[in-house]
């Protein structure tokens, strides 16, 4: 299985090298990893204090590890962090805005031998945090070959996935890991079955993401206007198949206000949508805050995680699709939040947990999202969903806490 592996890590720089010709995401993606050895020795040689390293595979993982992060730095201030993202949209993402917290932030390599222990040796990290997942061999074995302490944590395993079905080299990945701290109580159960012991739930640590967000989130003064006292709906991260029941259900209610945030910026989306509405539209980027329009299509990357403060109720997308996105951020305001029927709910138990606890609602169609709907402006209904929404949240918060006390433990010993 090893040789399979390499040889599909080979096959894949081939395929990069040879697709960056004509396919821009591809060239950009080979492009951004150029001098990244250089970049990294440089940092190294002006800051050569003892460094913990944090590998995320996107933004949604970043936003996992920040609160890990702001807590190592908080009984560790003295140690520097640094943060390595696979996917060119984490990393464009994040580089974009400064991260007080992180001082350096680089693309991984890919996964080769020689990459991997070229990395670790120049970065030399004195403790290293997987996120969640994108565990990659040659950096794991790199990483244990010089004895650092490895961590993983937000992890949730899934029964079906390679590490449970048999023995050998997924395995071998997991038992590299000092310590797992799992999402859940079935993901440690199915560490148990593999006699992987060295773990403990520490709970999902987006819940202290959004709970920090929603309890410092940006002002909006201009949308506080505009919002006013009328009821509000934020649409977050939404794609074709959830504009084909939300704009059915935007056209059928009045009275509403509506901040729709796509996930993909592409303005002719926004136009297409916007012609099958009856109310007024705009885009944020051309809006006049001296007008007022019934629907705001929010046009940039960065708004929507404090846009949830306006909402009565909350849609978050992708359920239909690629994946369902963040429910937590709504969650983390006490909103209800609606969203798709999943293709694959093992993949998200957010979903099936904000369902039992009370304040998440999945749709098939737009005649189940109209009864969820009317369902909410039942005023005691809403007050029930609003309620659980902020009793759920407020349960699940201090993983970081957990996570960084065992650590501490742990590297104390």
């Amino acid at each position: 299985m090893k040789w399979i592996y390499r040889f599909t890590v080979f096959f894949a720089r081939i395929v990069i090298f040879l697709g960056g010709f004509l396919i821009p995401k591809i060239r950009h993606f080979s492009a951004a990893r150029k001098n990244l050895f250089q970049r990294i020795a440089i940092f190294r040689d002006s800051n050569p204090g003892e460094l913990a390293w944090f590998h995320v595979a996107s933004l949604g993982e970043y936003e996992q590890a920040r609160p890990v992060i702001a807590e190592l730095k908080h009984v560790r201030p003295e140690l520097l962090v640094a943060v390595s993202f696979f996917s060119p949209s984490g990393f464009d993402n994040v580089i974009k805005k400064p991260q007080p917290q992180v001082d350096f932030i680089t693309y991984l390599p890919l996964d080769s031998k020689g990459n991997a222990v070229r990395f670790v040796d120049l970065l030399r990290p004195k403790l290293v945090f997987f996120v969640k997942y994108d565990l990659w061999y040659h950096h794991i074995h790199a990483i244990k070959s010089v004895g650092i302490p490895l961590f993983l944590f937000s992890a949730s395993f899934r029964p079906g996935q390679p590490y449970f079905r048999r023995g050998g080299f997924f395995r071998d990945i997991l038992f590299q890991f000092d310590y797992i701290f799992t999402q859940n109580q079935s993901s440690l159960e199915l560490l148990k079955t593999i006699n992987y012991r060295t773990a403990s739930i520490a709970g999902d640590t987006r819940f202290d993401r959004v709970a920090e967000t929603a309890k410092n989130h940006k002002e909006y003064p201009e949308m506080t206007n505009w919002v006013g006292d009328r009821p509000t709906a934020v649409a977050g991260s939404v794609w074709e198949e959830d504009m084909g029941l939300l704009i059915p259900l935007m056209n059928s209610v009045s009275g509403y206000r509506w901040i729709i945030a796509p996930h993909d910026l592409n303005p002719e989306a926004m136009n297409r949508w916007a012609e099958k509405l009856t109310l007024s539209v705009v885009r944020y980027s051309q809006w006049d805050s001296d007008s007022n329009p019934d629907v705001i299509f929010i046009d940039n990357i960065g708004m929507l995680s404090s846009l949830y403060q306006f909402a009565r109720v909350a849609y978050v997308g992708g359920a239909m699709g690629r994946g369902l996105h963040n429910i937590l951020e709504p969650l983390g305001f006490g909103i209800p939040v609606i969203f798709g029927k999943l293709k694959k709910p093992v993949k998200f138990p957010e979903a099936a947990e904000s369902q039992l606890n009370g304040c998440g609602f999945e749709v098939k169609d737009f005649d189940s999202l109209m009864r969820v709907f009317k369902k909410l402006e039942d005023p005691h209904m809403y007050e029930e969903s609003t309620k659980a929404a902020t009793k759920w949240v407020k349960m699940n918060e201090g993983a970081a806490d957990r996570i960084i006390n065992k650590v501490e433990e742990l590297m104390l010993n």
